[in-house]
């Protein structure tokens, strides 16, 4: 049985893993200071599908007021399954677990982004009922301070 779960500091491994295979290069020590730092408000959940002591997907979402909605937004800022557990309803348990947490927020719909050449992942989030709405434009910034 696949259990959804709040992700934790502990989890590091397998967020870097995960976010590895979406083609993020995040370190082990990175992962910790992120999941630790977005659990603080309680406005950033992230989650993991575990089964059997293995850890099959991970959703990272934000809820966020937005000036021209009159309820908060659930955004779905990362969601990745692991390639061996796909087609076994893990990203959809996981969106359901975000769309529950809106939900309850308060929030009247979920988005997310997904990059233009991930075709098989538009297929999921159709099949699961999201459509296509918008289109995100991105411009690189320019680094002002050292990290």
């Amino acid at each position: 049985m696949i259990e959804i779960r709040a992700c934790t500091p502990d989890d590091a491994v397998a967020v870097s893993t995960l976010l590895g295979e979406l083609g993020y290069i995040v370190s082990i020590r990175q992962a910790t200071e992120h999941v630790r730092e977005l659990s603080k408000t309680g406005a950033d959940p992230i989650f993991l599908a575990a089964a059997d002591g293995q850890i099959l997907g991970l959703l990272a979402a934000h809820l966020c007021r937005m000036l021209q909605y009159a309820t908060p937004v659930m955004r779905v800022t990362a969601l990745v399954v692991d390639r061996r557990a796909r087609r076994r309803g893990v990203g959809k348990l996981l969106m359901e677990r975000a769309e529950q947490i809106g939900s309850a927020a308060g929030c009247e719909f979920v988005e997310l982004t997904s990059a233009m050449d991930r075709a098989e992942a538009h297929a999921f989030y159709r099949s699961i009922g999201y459509e296509p709405n918008s289109l995100r434009f991105r411009k690189p910034l320019v680094r002002q301070y050292p990290r």
